[in-house]
C-alpha cells in the first residue's frame, strides 16, 4: 500500500541476500505509489486498489501469462523479512524433490520473540508450529506457488478482494491433483498482528466464506460447511458491532455474485479428510 518503504526495504534486502541464483523481484503498488527500491527491482502501479488477490494476480502476470517465464513464485508480504539466506535455496530443492508439490506455506514468526501465532499455522492441530506437515490451505503473504499451479487452475479469486482467497486456490489446486506443504524451517519474520484490526474484516471474512463454498464445494457440503462456521462464530462471542458485520457479509454472501462453481470431486473431500481438514470447517 505504499505506507512501509523502511519495511518494504528491508524486506527487498532479505531477499537480495539469499543463497543460490538471484530472485527476481516484482513489486506491486496496489493504488499507492511504490516508493524508492532497488536497482533491478522491477515495479507496477496500479491506479486503484484491486484488493490483495488482484493485486498478487497483476504481479504474477509481470511474469508472463500466468507466470509462466518463471517456475515458482514467493509473495511476501511488504513488512515481512526472509531472516534466513537459504529460504529461496529451500523451496528450489523441495519443488524439485516432489513434483506433486505445488504450494509451500511458510512459517511467520514474530521478530522480537520468535513466536509464530496458531492462527498461523495453516492446520486444525496447530500447537506446535515447528512441524513441518502436508496441509490443505496456506499463509498468503508468506508462501510459494510453482507456476504450473496457475496454468491448471488459474489465478487467485480477484472478487475475494480480502480474506480466504488462500483457501479458494489451495481447494482447486488440491482438486487438480497438487499438494501443499506447511514447512517451518522456511521463516518469514512479522510483527504480531490481529486480523480484526481491520475495519471491513468480520464482514469480508463472513462474505467470502460463504462465497468460497458457493464456488467450491459439492451441494450437500454447501450448508453443513456454512452451518459450522455460524455457529463456531457466535460460540467465540463477537462484539455486537463485530457480529452485526458478520452477519451483514454473511448475507451479502448468498446475494451477491461470487464467480464461476466448481465443486471439487468428492474424492478430493476424502483427501481433505485424510489431510486432517476436512471442508466442513
Amino acid at each position: 500500500m505504499g505506507n512501509r518503504p523502511d519495511e518494504l526495504r528491508a524486506l527487498l534486502d532479505s531477499v537480495a541476500q539469499q543463497d543460490g541464483d538471484p530472485v527476481e523481484v516484482v513489486v506491486v503498488g496496489n493504488g499507492s505509489p511504490v516508493p524508492d527500491v532497488p536497482e533491478g527491482v522491477r515495479t507496477v502501479e496500479l491506479p486503484e486498489n484491486l484488493g490483495i488477490p488482484g493485486g498478487r494476480n497483476v504481479g504474477i502476470e509481470s511474469f508472463g501469462p500466468g507466470g509462466r517465464d518463471v517456475d515458482v513464485l514467493l509473495f511476501l508480504d511488504d513488512d515481512g523479512l526472509l531472516p534466513r539466506h537459504d529460504t529461496a535455496a529451500l523451496c528450489r530443492e523441495a519443488f524439485a524433490a516432489d513434483p506433486a508439490l505445488g504450494i509451500i506455506s511458510f512459517r511467520i514468526a514474530d521478530p522480537d520473540t520468535g513466536v509464530t501465532q496458531r492462527r498461523h499455522v495453516p492446520r486444525l492441530r496447530a500447537a506446535d508450529p515447528m512441524r513441518s506437515s502436508r496441509v490443505t490451505t496456506f499463509l498468503g503473504g508468506a508462501n510459494a506457488v510453482r507456476t504450473k499451479v496457475f496454468a491448471d487452475v488459474g489465478g487467485l479469486p480477484d472478487e475475494f478482494f480480502y480474506a480466504h482467497e488462500e483457501t479458494d486456490l489451495a481447494w482447486r489446486a488440491l482438486d487438480a491433483g497438487w499438494m501443499i506443504d506447511y514447512r517451518s524451517d522456511m521463516v518469514l519474520h512479522h510483527p504480531t498482528t490481529a486480523p480484526s484490526r481491520h475495519a471491513v474484516y468480520h464482514r469480508m471474512v463472513a462474505r467470502n466464506r460463504v462465497w468460497l463454498a458457493r464456488r467450491n464445494l459439492p451441494a450437500p457440503l454447501v450448508p453443513v460447511y456454512l452451518g459450522v462456521w455460524l455457529l463456531l462464530t457466535l460460540a467465540r462471542r463477537p462484539s455486537g458491532p463485530a457480529l452485526r458485520a458478520w452477519l451483514g457479509g454473511f448475507r451479502e454472501g448468498w446475494t451477491t455474485p461470487c464467480g464461476p462453481r466448481r465443486p471439487m470431486k468428492w474424492r478430493t473431500v476424502w483427501r481433505l479428510t485424510r489431510l486432517g481438514r476436512p471442508p466442513v470447517i
